[in-house]
């Protein structure tokens, strides 16, 4: 498994799930729990997404060994999500090649993708679900 190479791991609820063999976390206490599991595999810290929960927020939780931070934001209604979670990773890693800290990194990601969210239905590129709007701060 590569889960002890990785610095951290981004799996979102139905992910985690999947991964631990559990059903689906609907509880922020219950994607806590699974984050834990998910650190004893070995990763250096575990992001579990809420983007797949309900409710008027978006919680995400990571979990370090020693540290816990929840990362909340407004559930943006949008059809256009289409790589959110890539999205999230890419921006995380791009986050820590700057040299923030994994938290830091992943709250800068956190609202970079909130914001890709918000501006989605500004675009349209093909049929179905599209995209989220990941330039827009500059057009």
């Amino acid at each position: 498994m590569l889960c002890p190479r990785a610095l951290v791991i981004t799996p979102n609820l139905p992910e985690a799930a999947a991964l631990l063999d559990a059903p689906i976390a609907r509880t922020e206490g219950e994607m806590r729990e699974q984050g834990e599991r998910l650190l004893a595999l070995g990763p250096q810290a575990v992001l579990v997404k809420g983007g797949h929960g309900s409710g008027a927020e978006s919680v995400d939780l990571l979990i370090e060994p020693k540290r816990f931070t929840r990362l909340a934001a407004d559930r943006i209604a949008t059809r256009n999500t289409h790589g959110t979670g890539c999205t999230l990773s890419s921006a995380i890693a791009a986050g820590l090649a700057k040299g923030l800290d994994l938290a830091e990194a992943v709250r800068t990601a956190k609202d970079y993708v909130t914001a890709a969210l918000a501006a989605a239905n500004r675009i349209e590129v093909g049929s179905g679900q599209g995209p989220v709007h990941h330039f827009h701060a500059t057009w």
